[in-house]
């Protein structure tokens, strides 16, 4: 609550707006790319950008972070922004009783719980009522505190498949509320794959999303199957490509993941069950891994509370949230390009840093499992010219920690000090 005060102090006196120039002096600056540490650096930031980095030159009126670790801000690939978890009674009250405005109001804080921890970009991967498109737009125009958002809007999904939101309505509430399609993300054939990326477009997306297999958390019996054709995986590509979008595929099934990286997505996120074949095929296609160990954990230990999940959910959490962290460090080792995404929101935000850890449990070293959370996801994004790292040309986005994660990664979950395009959001 304190965190949440201060940046809404910080706001209310201006500092949504960058001066027109700052200077950070920091103890020290990783350069991710390098994976070495600058010592005693300045950082000259103008109109929101880095002009230069050079030694400590020191001056009053200068950002003093000199007994710092200061590293680029953080971009998680992979959250949702519009929901968070609740348990399976509190959730159905939602699905019943909430307006989309109530999920407005709540995505505030969980932007600015993001933002407070470090992370200064996000792709969000999925949300309804375009509420999504709608809070990147309010934090973008200084509206409300919150990263910067890369949104697929409304995820697009088959029939009865992990997406559709009308699955598990009785017959009577289904016949009522008509069958989903295209404009609501749900499709059958190759046709509507391409009706429903145009609505994307249309509604103000930044990237697509499909479910190209089962999930956990849908009220659907398996959360790997296969469900989407690959001609229907090979409409949506042709058809973002030509609109400038890059397509994230939900998949957990080796058969599901296998189809969607022969189609030509830009990204697998969780990938529980890649194998070998799956390998092969990231690496010829040069398609990124986005894990999700985070979620991955959060829903296997909520699967043994009684009553959190309903009984379609609980045995697919206890089954597959588990095996995706020994998943990543088997893709990692295999040389599988990494992209750092968490799934927040289906654990509380604000907690991503963990993931940072989770990583390297899995295997990555911690200048590989930090570069996951840059540079890495800024080439994700299609952003490498202007986030991931610090120098010049690129946006002032800033974050400093007390100790050296590069021998204790846990760190990055003690962030101290936040900027975002050189507007000071957190303070030590």
């Amino acid at each position: 609550m304190k965190k949440l005060y201060l940046a809404s102090v910080l706001l209310a006196m201006g500092s949504a707006q960058a001066a027109p120039q700052t200077v950070v002096d920091c103890g020290r600056l990783l350069d991710v790319k390098s994976g070495t540490w600058r010592e005693k650096v300045s950082i000259v930031i103008e109109n929101g950008s880095v002009k230069s980095v050079g030694p400590m030159a020191g001056g009053a009126g200068h950002v003093d972070l000199s007994g710092y670790s200061c590293l680029p801000g953080f971009i998680d690939a992979h959250v949702h922004l519009s929901h968070e978890t609740r348990p399976r009674v509190a959730a159905l009250h939602d699905e019943i009783s909430a307006n989309p405005a109530d999920s407005a109001y709540r995505s505030v804080k969980y932007a600015e719980r993001t933002l407070l921890a470090g992370f200064t970009t996000v792709r969000d991967v999925g949300g309804e009522d375009g509420l999504n498109v709608s809070l990147k737009r309010a934090i973008a125009e200084g509206d409300v505190p919150g990263p910067r958002m890369f949104t697929a809007g409304t995820i697009i999904s088959t029939l009865g498949g992990h997406g559709d939101p009308t699955n598990d309505y009785s017959h009577r509430l289904s016949r009522a509320l008509g069958q989903p399609g295209p404009a609501d993300g749900v499709i059958s054939g190759p046709d509507e794959a391409r009706q429903s990326v145009r609505a994307r477009y249309k509604e103000g997306a930044d990237l697509i999303k499909v479910t190209a297999t089962g999930g956990v958390l849908s009220e659907e019996t398996s959360g790997e199957n296969a469900q989407f054709t690959e001609d229907e995986l090979r409409a949506v590509v042709a058809t973002a490509k030509d609109y400038g979008f890059r397509v994230a595929a939900h998949a957990h099934g080796a058969e599901g993941i296998k189809r969607a990286l022969r189609a030509g997505v830009t990204s697998i996120e969780h990938g529980t069950y890649i194998d070998d074949e799956a390998i092969e095929l990231f690496k010829k296609t040069g398609a990124w891994y986005v894990p999700t160990i985070s979620a991955g954990r959060y829903v296997a230990d909520k699967a043994k509370l009684p009553g959190y999940y309903s009984p379609l959910v609980q045995p697919k959490a206890a089954a597959i949230g588990p095996l995706i962290q020994a998943t990543a460090g088997r893709a990692y080792k295999a040389g599988v390009k990494i992209a750092f995404g968490t799934d927040a929101g289906v654990f509380p935000h604000g907690e991503n840093a963990k993931e940072f850890a989770y990583l390297v449990e899995a295997g990555l070293t911690p200048i590989d499992a930090i570069r996951a959370g840059t540079v890495n996801a800024a080439a994700l994004l299609n952003q490498s010219g202007r986030l991931g790292t610090v120098e010049p040309g690129y946006a002032a986005d800033i974050v400093a920690v007390s100790g050296d994660p590069l021998r204790d990664i846990a760190q990055l979950q003690h962030v101290k000090f936040v900027m975002k395009e050189g507007v000071v959001y957190k303070k030590p």
